[in-house]
């Protein structure tokens, strides 16, 4: 049965109470009987439950010619047991319990870490077993249970007040209110109704609602989350890789040094074997870079599941270290900074003419704008008129044969060799200024009718902006919409540039010319038709919606689809990487201050250490750096903080 690290600590430790009595019992002058027996008997015992996976790791870096950190380790062990074998077979004193301790204090660092490791895969592991077991799902025209494995997409579903929304989905019937804040991180209930999307593992509130599923297992919202913050514990950011060429060189560095402490003791300053030896073990345990090893993936395993449970996934370690650069951000417009459901606000023309003709074309149409025109149709209970040859052009509209006339509705860009009236464009930018983005109707080449359309700023959006621009980042506006609608949208939230009517496959060569002028970019999507720019930018945010979790080209992915959202994950990325920092700093100073006491440059004032107090400072210094890292789940992110209650 292989023993975990936390078991083997607890054995060790218990194994050594003789010797640390015995180390306690020494000022005054007291010895235990066989002292030095037990001292062998229980040191050889932790050496091979304890000790031996550390000797195999530095034996089997060895073999490839080439260190570890658990070198340094074995050799210290190893040097102060088999010498106090020897000592005790010839009458000298022992050192059985530099070796132990030594043991004890290095295992007590991996068992901090091993600790974290568990309660991080415990939390994880509970959120994953926030699931319904179950879910009410129509069969043979009437509602049954089944276990939720049983569950397919496109299953009609019934959920009661205070039960699980077994997966998402999409609301069919009824008005309720979930409690999403285990997923979101947002503690106040969202109401529901038909047409609204539904996370699985939520909890419904006072209403009935019957859904279809369309995501489950795998595919749901929950279990997409649980898998990008795996990934990201377990990915490295490219400041580790810093910590790996330190590791490769400091170990053999250490051993050199340890090497030349006992030849100046013992063949210049005239310090007897023993005494050269321990300076020499001690240099060596004090330098066990074990807290460089920790210092990465501590704060990366503490600080992706602490912004996991706000809403924000970090999907690996690079993100972390390029938020740190970041001066630029950019938004994409429709459904990032605005709501994205736009309304018709205005009809210029024959209203139920313009409407009809305007609805007609767009029914086929996937645009937003389109779905905004044929709501308001449906409202009006216009019928619309079948049309053929339907042509989608790609940033300018859409064209078909209207009654066997040629009717095309879209921008500004289907202008050309149309007719329209002075009155119209007049009204046209009347509109436009008004933040509205005009629709041109047209029928054979005649203007004879626009819509305006207006999509309003989120509430959060001015708030989370100004934040931004307090830190000092400038603020850009990515569009595909005219001049006059991006800048009065833009002064409303506060954006410090625009950049205008870019059709969607430009989007990332416009990043590409912001990072040209040496600005570091990051970029907010929806992580769908902005794919190109996400990937491109520096550090590609995804707002999330729904469901829509499973984003591939942001390297972040807001669950929520709220700006503030991008001022959280900005803030708690940049913390999590400052926390890095602080931690490979004082890992590096502990060596830097440790290995000259150690060494005994201080023995001249009478401050010495010996292996197993040396070894009690190496494994501070692991203690301090994994708990630093755990300081993350107490430190104020900015943006909101609505986290909930650690999971325990």
């Amino acid at each position: 049965m292989k023993l975990s690290n936390i078991q083997r600590f607890w054995i060790s430790f218990i194994l050594a109470i003789p010797m640390l009595i015995q180390m306690l019992a020494m000022p005054f002058h007291w010895m235990m009987p066989g002292y030095n027996w037990i001292a062998l008997i229980t040191t050889t015992i932790i050496m091979a439950i304890s000790a031996l996976p550390y000797w195999k790791s530095a034996i089997a870096a060895f073999k490839k010619h080439s260190a570890n950190m658990n070198t340094l380790v074995a050799t210290g062990t190893a040097v102060a047991y088999f010498y106090s074998i020897f000592a005790m077979m010839t009458g000298r004193a022992v050192y059985f319990e530099s070796a132990a301790f030594v043991t004890v204090f290095v295992l007590l660092g991996d068992a901090m870490e091993e600790k974290m490791h568990n309660n991080a895969s415990s939390a994880l592991g509970k959120l994953m077993g926030l699931q319904a077991k179950d879910a009410e799902v129509l069969r043979d025209g009437k509602f049954v249970k089944v276990p939720l494995d049983q569950v397919q997409v496109g299953d009609l579903i019934h959920v009661k007040p205070g039960e699980k929304v077994p997966v998402d989905g999409k609301i069919l019937e009824g008005i309720t209110s979930l409690d999403e804040s285990m997923v979101t991180g947002e503690s106040i209930p969202v109401m529901k109704k038909a047409g609204d999307t539904v996370i699985g593992s939520t909890i419904n509130g006072n209403g009935t609602i019957t859904f279809k599923a369309t995501k489950v297992g795998a595919d749901t919202m929950l279990a997409q989350i649980v898998d990008l913050v795996k990934k990201a514990q377990t990915s490295h950011a490219p400041i580790q890789n810093l910590t790996d060429k330190i590791s490769n060189i400091f170990v053999p560095v250490v051993m050199i040094i340890a090497i030349i402490t006992f030849v100046v003791w013992y063949s210049f300053i005239g310090a007897t074997f023993v005494q050269a030896l321990l300076f020499a073990v001690s240099v060596i345990v004090i330098a066990c870079p074990c807290a460089l090893g920790l210092a990465t993936p501590t704060a990366l395993m503490v600080g992706t599941a602490r912004s996991a449970k706000m809403g924000v996934l970090i999907k690996n370690g690079e993100v972390l270290q390029a938020v740190s650069d970041i001066d630029t951000v950019v938004f994409d417009k429709t459904g990032t900074i605005t709501v994205g459901k736009p309304v018709v606000t205005d009809i210029v023309g024959d209203p139920t003419r313009v409407l009809t003709i305007a609805a007609s074309l767009e029914e086929s149409s996937e645009h937003p704008l389109a779905a905004a025109i044929l709501h308001e149709a449906q409202a009006k209970e216009i019928s619309l008129v079948k049309v053929d040859q339907f042509e989608a052009i790609e940033g300018k509209g859409v064209r078909a044969n209207y009654n066997n006339q040629i009717a095309f509705v879209g921008s500004n860009r289907l202008l050309v060799d149309v007719n329209i009236s002075q009155e119209m464009i007049t009204r046209a930018k009347q509109l436009q200024k008004e933040a509205k983005t005009v629709v041109y109707v047209g029928l054979d080449k005649k203007i004879i009718g626009l819509v305006a359309i207006q999509d309003v700023p989120k509430p959060s959006s001015k708030e989370a902006i100004a934040e931004l621009k307090r830190r000092g980042l400038m603020t850009v506006m990515l569009t595909g919409d005219n001049e006059r609608v991006a800048h009065a949208i833009a002064a409303e939230v506060g954006i410090d540039k625009v950049i205008a009517e870019v059709m969607p496959n430009d989007k990332a060569q416009q990043i590409k010319k912001l990072q040209d002028k040496g600005r570091k970019v990051a970029f907010v999507g929806d992580g769908i038709n902005d794919a190109p720019a996400l990937s491109t930018a520096d550090v590609g945010i995804a707002m999330g919606s729904g469901t829509d979790i499973a984003i591939d080209s942001g390297g972040i992915v807001l669950v929520q689809n709220d700006l503030r959202g991008v001022v959280r994950a900005l803030d708690i990325s940049q913390k999590i990487f400052n926390r890095i920092k602080l931690n490979l700093f004082w890992a590096l100073i502990y060596n830097v201050v440790g290995i000259p006491i150690a060494a005994g440059l201080f023995a001249f004032v009478g401050f010495t250490l010996s292996p197993e107090l040396a070894g009690l400072a190496m494994a501070f210094s692991s203690v301090s750096v994994v708990s630093s890292s755990l300081l993350l789940n107490k430190a104020r992110i900015a943006g909101g903080d609505t986290v909930q209650e650690p999971i325990k």
